[in-house]
């Protein structure tokens, strides 16, 4: 998906950080409180109030690129395929697909189905959209994940035109899409918001107007009725929906909760019916007080410490190496984060199907005390040292949990010399800001927009442009990312992804720190919430019964 985008000691170092860390822990409860002028929401009992981590930057979805913008453009919008009630791959605009003997043709019978204004929705749409995605003045930050597709990259390069894309329609009703290489995960890509159709006959009438409520066409089980920035947005039922009597919820509100303590409270009062985020520092209380509300579910995600390749010193390998080096990541997935996080010492998440996950950091055996002392002796080497210490801004997401991962970050960067001034900002500024590369050093988050491997290797590829936030670039990696494309035989595909993501972790283009869990408060009220690995409950699939409340 999309980066994450909302979360995210050696023991001496947690005891040497102890009243920084006490000081924060304090000051992450203070509570905003909820504002008054929707309070009547909470008590609908026809609608369904989401904690949804971060103010979405945009509701277009060719223009998207974070969990919390997914959550919401899934209520809206259906593409060819969608997600089922447990978050796996189902039909959705689409009711079926064939693919050719070579496995590079793809066929898409759509569904009868209209927008939500009336107009039949037809393959002519999903044409216009994928055009509109790979035309390089939409400038879509996911635009790398179609290039897949025959001449996408050229078309977002400027190199030929749209009508040379490898997509068509043969009637009102069947997509054909061409593909340049086998992809395997394509029922999977094709949930993706980059790869949803948008009303052409809307956005051509509106430009950038098209997505705001009054414009705004969609097909999905809900439209867009209110957006008030940085305090809610309101969906209700799109009467049109073709399967509009299996959804049982009328109206969603989704809010902005990146203080997770603060949303922790408004759960608490009923104020949220479910909220994405909880505080790591409350995870012993909610086990012990709400362990019903609580849903710790394994996630495929990675969170990291992004290097911005642009900017010296972090040009320099021994730099990289040595803040990687100064992370102990068993204390921060054991004593900071506290809900069975685990230390990551690869970029690929464990248990990705297919995938043997051989690739590591190299100095995963060495002893945190060893990995401190070689952290000192490079960055001496650089010129760094007790006299002139390394000092940059370390920028992070403003939400409880990476303030606190931060603090705990500081500290040990502090040991090896290192001293970062962290810098915290909303969600949305913090990844615009990434998208830009004015940062030096970043905390980062992944999570799959597909089970697949290549959809964390593709980051790091010198085409991915805008989703290769860092700049990092290493021919001898991209040869072996197009190798995996070429190759037929998935052991073959998969041992050359490998070797690619031990290229990227000895060049340390990033520093993996933990691999996540989903962390959710689920009032009992809320019917239907399976928890699954990447996080996705369409509001399609829950009902409410008011009958049952949080205790």
């Amino acid at each position: 998906m999309t980066p994450v985008h909302a979360t995210r000691l050696s023991r001496r170092t947690l005891i040497g950080a102890g009243g920084l860390f006490a000081a924060y822990c304090g000051a992450a409860f203070a509570f905003r409180g909820s504002r008054g002028g929707h309070r009547a929401a909470y008590y609908d009992t026809h609608a369904l109030n989401r904690g949804n981590a971060a103010e979405p930057d945009t509701l277009d979805p060719h223009l998207a690129s974070t969990q919390y913008e997914n959550n919401i453009l899934g209520d809206l919008f259906l593409g060819l395929m969608t997600e089922d009630a447990a978050g796996n791959p189902a039909p959705g605009a689409a009711t079926d697909f064939a693919a050719s003997d070579d496995g590079l043709v793809y066929t898409f019978k759509l569904r009868d189905h209209i927008w939500s204004d009336g107009t039949p929705v037809t393959a002519h749409d999903y044409v216009y959209s994928y055009r509109r995605v790979l035309d390089p003045k939409t400038a879509a930050q996911y635009a790398a994940i179609l290039y897949p597709i025959k001449n996408a990259q050229a078309v977002n390069a400027g190199r030929c035109s749209g009508e040379d894309l490898g997509v068509r329609a043969l009637d009102d009703r069947t997509l054909q899409v061409e593909f340049s290489i086998e992809v395997p995960y394509v029922a999977q890509l094709f949930t993706h918001y980059a790869t949803f159709a948008v009303p052409p006959h809307v956005v051509q009438r509106f430009g950038d107007r098209w997505q705001r409520p009054q414009n705004m066409v969609t097909n999905g089980a809900y439209t867009l009725k209110e957006w008030v920035s940085n305090d809610h947005i309101v969906l209700v039922r799109n009467p049109r929906f073709y399967d509009v009597k299996n959804v049982a919820i009328e109206r969603v509100y989704y809010y902005p909760t990146q203080d997770y303590s603060a949303a922790l409270k408004r759960f608490r009062a009923g104020e949220i019916d479910t909220q994405l985020g909880v505080p790591a520092q409350e995870i012993g209380w909610l086990k012990y007080n709400m362990p019903g509300a609580l849903q710790v579910t394994p996630y495929i995600q990675t969170q990291y410490v992004l290097f911005n390749f642009g900017a010296k010193p972090f040009d320099d390998l021994r730099v990289r190496t040595a803040l990687s080096l100064a992370i102990d990541r068993e204390v921060i997935a054991g004593r900071v984060m506290q809900a069975g996080e685990r230390p990551a010492y690869a970029f690929v998440p464990p248990h990705l199907p297919g995938y043997p996950g051989s690739a590591q950091i190299a100095f995963r055996s060495m002893p945190m005390e060893a990995r401190v002392g070689r952290a000192r002796v490079l960055l001496a080497e650089v010129g760094f040292g007790p006299n002139n210490p390394l000092v940059f801004d370390y920028n992070v997401p403003d939400t409880s949990d990476s303030r606190l991962v931060a603090v705990a970050m500081q500290a040990m960067w502090g040991a090896v010399g290192a001293q970062a001034n962290v810098v915290p900002l909303d969600e949305k500024n913090h990844y615009s800001l990434l998208a830009k590369r004015d940062f030096s050093v970043a905390w980062a988050g992944w999570v799959a927009d597909y089970r697949d491997a290549k959809d964390y290797l593709f980051l790091c590829q010198t085409s991915s442009r805008d989703l290769n936030n860092g700049g990092y670039s290493n021919p001898r990696y991209d040869r072996l990312i197009a190798a995996s494309d070429a190759a037929r035989d998935p052991a073959a595909r998969a041992r050359l992804l490998c070797q690619a993501e031990q290229i990227m972790l000895d060049d340390v283009a990033l520093a993996p720190v933990f691999n996540q869990v989903s962390r959710n408060l689920i009032s009992p009220a809320v019917q239907g919430w399976i928890g699954n690995d990447i996080n996705i409950n369409r509001t399609r699939y829950l009902r409410l019964d008011r009958s049952r409340s949080v205790a």
